[in-house]
């Protein structure tokens, strides 16, 4: 039914926490089992539960692809959590804002796992100086920091909580530090996985780029998606117009059949007129919304 649409209801009120604030409380929470963890359940490696969700060489090398988000929600330190939560916190928000709360998820974490890659590609390759396990929310905050900064670039950010700095050129300070460590893995950089911050970094520009922070324009897989029931839909329609071909001259199950194909393509078209207007339509789509408009009207 039309009025079931999300574009015909009324707006809700926004209620609840955002995901900013839900994933904050969830990595307190997985830290808190971490120390746990530490304290009575830690007996042997490989019955760690951290062994098997960091980012680890023996990971990489096994191909646990999930440690690409798991390590995500891991932190080493308390001082390290809380670094990333007040970043995370900061970022978090405003972004989420921008983008929405699926889109913000699939950021957030796509960028997470964009630095997880580049990592483990890293360890493969040079073992000996990036063979330590990984954990830690900073390659996804990294991505925040990116798609944040080029939308606004002229915004003043407190580096360290004092220092205040354009966001655009913390963007580049922190890209090239991290830049500079992947290139130069010396033990004065610190334990900290800059190739992951660099690939959240990449990511999040990425981002921003190809302007999937605009909820108008479709992600890659939604296209997909939209194309694969499409030619399900056209497959469907063809085979049942055909039996009915077959079963005589009556129409009745042929028109029942368009009727259904025409129906759900309209759902289509009305979703895509609701995200970018009428005037995105082709020609192909104005057709079949005055086919259906025709049929309605011999109702």
């Amino acid at each position: 039914m039309l009025e079931d649409r999300d574009y015909m209801r009324q707006p809700e009120s926004r209620t609840g926490l955002s995901m900013t604030a839900i994933l904050s409380i969830v990595f307190v929470v997985v830290f808190a089992l971490e120390c746990i963890n530490d304290a009575y359940l830690r007996n042997h490696v490989e019955l760690d539960p951290e062994w098997w969700l960091a980012l680890s060489p023996e990971g990489v090398r096994h191909g646990w692809v999930w440690q690409l988000f798991t390590f995500q929600f891991l932190h080493a330190t308390w001082w390290h959590l809380a670094m990333n939560l007040i970043s995370f916190w900061w970022l978090g928000n405003f972004v989420e804002n921008v983008l929405g709360k699926k889109r913000f998820l699939i950021a957030f974490f796509g960028c997470g796992a964009a630095g997880g890659l580049l990592q483990s590609l890293l360890m493969l390759m040079f073992p000996a100086d990036f063979g330590v396990p990984v954990v830690g929310a900073s390659a996804g905050v990294s991505g925040l920091l990116a798609i944040f900064a080029l939308l606004e670039k002229d915004s003043v950010i407190r580096f360290n909580l004092i220092l205040p700095i354009r966001a655009i050129a913390l963007l580049w300070i922190w890209g090239g530090i991290s830049l500079f460590f992947t290139l130069v893995p010396s033990i004065r950089g610190g334990s900290i996985a800059h190739a992951a911050h660099l690939g959240g970094l990449l990511a999040g520009m990425a981002w921003v780029k190809l302007g999937w922070h605009r909820d108008y324009i479709q992600l890659p897989w939604e296209n997909w998606l939209q194309r694969w029931k499409t030619t399900r839909r056209a497959s469907s329609f063809s085979e049942k117009t055909s039996l009915a071909g077959a079963r005589g001259p009556g129409r009745s199950d042929s028109a029942s059949a368009e009727g259904e194909f025409l129906g759900d393509d309209v759902d289509a078209i009305l979703d895509k007129i609701s995200a970018r207007g009428i005037n995105s339509l082709t020609s192909r789509e104005r057709a079949i919304l005055e086919a259906a408009r025709k049929r309605m009207a011999q109702r």
